[in-house]
């Protein structure tokens, strides 16, 4: 798969899914729901204030019929809610509206009531770029800040995954640094000859691993090729892990808002997707990253019964 609009032609199809959409009073977020139920993708329970979902909703011309409407303005109850959705079946995805992520996230991560697993749970960015015949995959601008070497593992199995699920049978991984040197002054160079030196050894399976590799040495074979270093995996990254969140965060924005690529947002680990996507980011993305979360859903799955939500009203 080398396209969002492979991604989009591959999720239509597949059975309907339920999305629990936290602070839904948004307009891309719900252009992005009108048009993922126009595809047969999903439909929605839509957590916020009801009557700005109402009013957004009727200057898009989206029809509410088919979608379920919860009155709940407080983000952190609104959360609060969504999460027990999913994690009690009514909901198969968990998707982030109009709030901050902590927010959300705080609930996702409760250790009584959350969604976590015995898994690292990462967030993983999907993005194309012009001149590339390729989407990228990198991780994480939007969950672990400063990962250690036991989470960098997690985060690559989990990127691994994805990239499976979209048909990349053997991924090529780049463990990001400054350098392509190790320095022992450099904890993320360290970290990433052991992740590449395990993946040499069949500790992490699926995909081929090389690091420390720059961002030009992962992504650019001219520069592979000028500045010396040879592999499988230099120049031709499908899978981008980043030494830390704050290096994540400016590449993810930076393909957003320099080189205007769509980006999609999700966290992968927990006992559902969960749709984390920037609130500046467009419907579009917002879509894709519903179709992306689609596909991860296990197709396995019964038709799904409309959900019990008599108790909460329409």
């Amino acid at each position: 798969m080398r396209s969002f609009q492979e991604l989009m032609a591959r999720a239509v199809g597949t059975r309907e899914k339920v999305l629990a959409v936290v602070a839904a009073h948004d307009d891309d977020v719900l252009l992005s729901i009108k048009e993922a139920y126009a595809q047969g993708l999903a439909r929605a329970i839509l957590l916020g204030d009801r009557e700005k979902i109402v009013r957004l909703a009727a200057e898009i011309n989206m029809d509410l019929s088919s979608h379920w409407i919860i009155h709940q303005p407080d983000p952190e109850e609104a959360s609060r809610l969504a999460v027990s959705l999913v994690r009690e079946g009514e909901a198969d995805i968990l998707m982030k509206g109009l709030l901050p992520s902590p927010v959300i996230l705080k609930e996702v991560l409760h250790r009584e009531r959350g969604l976590r697993t015995e898994n690292i749970l990462s967030h993983i960015a999907v993005f194309e770029v012009p001149g590339y015949d390729r989407l990228f995959f990198m991780s994480d601008s939007g969950l672990n800040i400063a990962p250690s070497l036991e989470v960098k593992i997690g985060m690559v199995k989990n990127a691994v995954a994805l990239a499976h699920r979209l048909g990349i049978e053997q991924p090529r991984v780049a463990i990001i640094a400054g350098i392509e040197l190790v320095n022992p002054d450099m904890p993320s160079s360290v970290d990433a000859a052991l992740i590449a030196k395990m993946a040499e050894r069949g500790q992490i399976k699926g995909c081929l691993v090389d690091g420390p590799l720059s961002l030009d040495l992962a992504v650019s074979e001219e520069a592979a090729r000028a500045k010396g270093v040879g592999g499988a995996v230099a120049g031709r990254a499908d899978i981008l892990i980043m030494p830390g969140i704050d290096a994540a965060n400016v590449l993810y924005k930076a393909i957003g808002f320099l080189v205007r690529s769509v980006i999609t947002g999700i966290i992968l680990g927990a006992k559902a997707p969960i749709i984390l996507t920037s609130r500046a980011d467009t419907a579009k993305a917002k879509l894709y990253s519903i179709a992306l979360s689609s596909l991860i859903v296990e197709d396995g799955q019964s038709e799904r019964e409309k959900p019990r939500l008599v108790q909460f009203g329409r």
